[in-house]
């Protein structure tokens, strides 16, 4: 799963420069999705949330910006800035990152543990709504991690905006 992408700090960062000690949540994003939009304030949360306990948040855009203006590097560059994002902001440029990690939607999260070795796949939680939220997947996934049990929800089915390859 290695990779060296470009961020929107100017700089090109690989998976093992960004990696938590305890966890890595890379995150596949886009900036016109309505659904990321819902999200990322909780992105910015769970970094905060887990920063401490060797947690890291990692968000990678691999949307086509010739077909999705919205995601060209400038506008990522605009929107970590404006949104205030406390975790790095990547441009797979080619999308062969995204493909990779077999993402298929935006947001479309992946927990790795200390090892680098997948252990979760699938949606943030169940609800683009705030209020309505039932299960804190991505956070349960993080604080089972951060306990040193084994992940109990290993999988669930992503949901929000196709990515636009």
């Amino acid at each position: 799963m290695q990779f060296s992408l470009l961020g929107v700090d100017g700089e090109h960062h690989s998976l093992s420069s960004l990696a938590g000690q305890t966890a890595t949540a890379v995150v596949f994003i886009g900036n016109g999705c309505p659904t990321v939009r819902a999200y990322e304030d909780r992105l910015r949360v769970l970094q905060d949330a887990h920063r401490s306990a060797g947690v890291r948040v990692v968000a990678i855009n691999a949307n086509n910006p010739h077909l999705s203006p919205p995601d060209t590097f400038s506008e990522m560059v605009k929107r970590a800035t404006e949104r205030k994002f406390n975790f790095p902001y990547l441009k797979d440029a080619d999308g062969a990152v995204a493909k990779r990690f077999g993402a298929i939607c935006t947001p479309h999260a992946f927990v790795l543990d200390g090892e680098l070795n997948v252990v979760y796949s699938g949606r943030i939680d169940d609800s683009r709504v705030g209020d309505k939220i039932t299960s804190r997947d991505l956070d349960n996934v993080l604080a089972d991690l951060v306990a040193g049990r084994p992940v109990a929800v290993r999988r669930t089915d992503p949901f929000g905006c196709g990515i636009v390859w």
